[in-house]
């Protein structure tokens, strides 16, 4: 890496000429059609607002969370200015759950909200027993940066404060998050680490969203095409970081990939698709943290574009992809 934070391979990017696109799975490609309405390729400011209300309209419900009694579900207030909501997961029937999973939601740092994340974190902890936390922190443009991070990180210090209430081993805290929720997750690793905060066991980060300046290979190569383009990027970033986006005037605690020193953060997962935006900001960032002799784990999946576990969690990249996770969960715990 660069003194200025630059990874190396960024500098590249700006010399390398996209190629054609990468062809989507068989399986993936077959279902965009017909989702365009519900997911489109190109998201705009002017359109957040709709996209707030389908993807609220599409969260889970408390009966869902509960999954007929295997968890006990909660909401709790950690301090913060302003105090910030907290999902609570507790498996029913696990007194000493094996470590708690403080999980961030996605949605480009504009959409979303907790329960709208917590489906994949609660197949977890059904199948490892495992404590699900989320916090509901205030999304961008209303409150950008660092309003949202800020939220994520005072719920996560509520989190690591109550491992014994929860019957929670101390230490045996992760964070974890998909999309924005990645990179905030990302982001609260180097926050713990250069605040002296909590202990994190691990960071799961499920095709983060990491990088402001929007300009790697992959997010030219498959722009307009898939989920979450370029053009979607651009608007969530400016939205979270106003002006300051893509210029040197940007926090890592904003956008992890400016980190200059990725050393001392805990063991890490990052998975991402091969034909979506976030392939290269996100493999650089694992192989940024191996520079600085960390432990990671990366998993590129072929033909996916953004979120295709969620979109289509039957096809067989979607499966492999999930029992990755949980098998990394598995040997980390």
């Amino acid at each position: 890496m660069t003194a200025s934070g630059e990874l190396d391979r960024d500098r590249e990017w700006r010399d390398v000429a996209a190629g054609p696109p990468v062809p989507f799975d068989a399986e993936l490609a077959a279902v965009l059609e017909t989702i365009a309405e519900y997911v489109p390729r190109t998201i705009t400011a002017e359109q957040i607002a709709t996209f707030r209300q389908r993807m609220a309209a599409a969260g889970s419900n408390d009966e869902q969370i509960v999954r007929d009694g295997a968890f006990t579900v909660e909401t709790a207030t950690a301090p913060g200015e302003p105090d910030v909501s907290l999902l609570v997961c507790r498996p029913s029937a696990v007194p000493e759950p094996a470590a708690a999973v403080y999980f961030m939601h996605g949605g480009g740092m504009v959409f979303g909200d907790a329960r709208s994340g917590v489906r994949e974190p609660l197949d977890w902890a059904q199948e490892l027993g495992l404590v699900v936390v989320c916090p509901e922190y205030r999304l961008a443009p209303e409150h950008p940066h660092p309003g949202p991070v800020d939220d994520c990180y005072a719920g996560l210090l509520w989190t690591a404060g109550r491992l014994a209430e929860f019957g929670v081993t101390s230490g045996r805290l992760l964070v974890a998050g998909t999309s924005a929720g990645g990179g905030l997750a990302a982001a609260l690793a180097l926050m713990a680490r250069d605040r002296g905060g909590p202990a994190l066991a691990g960071q799961l980060l499920l095709g983060p969203m990491i990088d402001d300046r929007n300009d790697s290979v992959s997010g030219r190569q498959m722009a307009g095409l898939g989920v979450w383009d370029r053009t979607s990027n651009a608007t969530g970033w400016a939205a979270l970081l106003g002006a300051a986006s893509g210029t040197d005037d940007v926090s890592p605690y904003a956008a992890p990939a400016r980190a200059s020193d990725l050393s001392g953060l805990p063991p890490t997962f990052i998975d991402v698709g091969a034909a979506e935006t976030f392939r290269d900001e996100d493999i650089a960032y694992a192989d940024a943290i191996w520079q600085a002799g960390g432990s990671a784990e990366l998993h590129v999946w072929p033909g996916a574009y953004h979120g295709f576990d969620q979109i289509m969690p039957e096809a067989a990249v979607s499966r492999a992809a999930r029992a990755a996770r949980v098998s990394w969960l598995r040997r980390l715990l």
